[in-house]
């Protein structure tokens, strides 16, 4: 297992790396930029045109890993089913913003009915073939045995870490980093369970690693849609297959306070017509406030390496 976890890593990073630059002079070639809101800070206006649509290198290199080594696992194929199916909404949402010029892309209402059906799915195959995972352990009380409930938690599961990871990526070289971290822990998990889901994030966060390199402060492409609603299907997927979904909270940790300082800014505005923060998601206010974004993006780091290893620690104390 050790080995195809291993060859799965420099696949998906060799990948990546060769397959990024090609990618980015085709997404010149066309035109197909980056279209950057007027809400946002304004020096990332100067972002704008930047090529988008990086995640699809980062899906086919997790795509090509996992297929080639995970021999057609059950699992594996599940975790890529609804990895590229977060993708081509993703996509879908990125097309309308790059090519039509539609700053908004899809509408809200529309990525989230296909994301909760595509969740959806993979609940209910998992409830259905309980040697697939199916209950829940949740720290500190013990495994919990799937009820009916078990396909709309998984729907929660997968929609809240695609949704969370979308929110964190808009800064150069935060989400890939950060997803990286996560997989990264998710692999050790997997590995200690003997689980073949251990290729898939092994295969997806080395991709991300290989990102990095194109994505880093100052971003040659971004991961768009594509590749944010992507990562946080495959989070979730690796969750879901190792029982921990209830970690993921603490693994995702970033991606749970980028979501509650959004929450948190809606609701203080609705209330009182304040702002708790100059602005929300959380890694805006910390640029507001004169942290550079090389600065705000290695703190973010440090934190999901924080909260990773915090994340382990609980999982090897009450879980393994």
């Amino acid at each position: 297992m050790l080995k195809q976890v291993m060859l799965a890593s420099i696949f998906g990073l060799m990948f990546t790396i060769a397959a990024t630059p090609p990618w980015i002079q085709y997404l010149k070639q066309l035109g197909y930029g980056q279209t950057i809101r007027s809400q946002g800070p304004r020096r990332h206006r100067t972002k704008s045109g930047t090529p988008t649509m990086g995640g699809v290198v980062l899906v086919v290199a997790t795509l090509g890993a996992t297929v080639l080594l995970a021999r057609g696992s059950s699992e594996t194929l599940i975790a890529l089913g609804l990895m590229i199916g977060y993708a081509l909404i993703g996509l879908e949402d990125d097309w309308r913003k790059a090519v039509k010029k539609q700053s908004l892309g899809l509408k809200a209402r529309e990525k989230l009915l296909f994301q909760i059906v595509l969740a959806g799915l993979l609940g209910s195959w998992v409830y259905f073939h309980p040697e697939l995972g199916g209950s829940v352990y949740i720290p500190f009380v013990g495994s919990v045995p799937p009820g009916p409930w078990y396909i709309a938690f998984v729907v929660l599961v997968a929609v809240s870490a695609a949704n969370a990871v979308n929110l964190t990526d808009g800064l150069d070289g935060l989400a890939a980093g950060t997803v990286t971290i996560a997989l990264l822990a998710y692999t050790v998990i997997a590995l200690e369970q003997q689980s073949k889901i251990a290729i898939f994030t092994a295969a997806a966060a080395s991709s991300c690693l290989g990102f990095i390199w194109f994505n880093g402060y100052p971003a040659q492409i971004f991961m768009g849609d594509t590749g944010s609603l992507a990562l946080g299907a495959a989070l979730a997927a690796a969750a879901v297959f190792t029982k921990t979904e209830f970690l993921l909270v603490i693994i995702g940790g970033v991606f749970v306070i980028e979501t509650l300082s959004v929450a948190i800014q809606v609701i203080y505005f609705r209330l009182t017509g304040g702002r708790v923060f100059r602005m929300s998601p959380l890694h805006h206010h910390f640029e507001l406030v004169g942290w550079s974004e090389p600065k705000v993006v290695r703190r973010f780091w440090l934190a999901g390496t924080i909260l990773a290893i915090i994340g382990l620690a609980i999982w090897y104390r009450f879980m393994a």
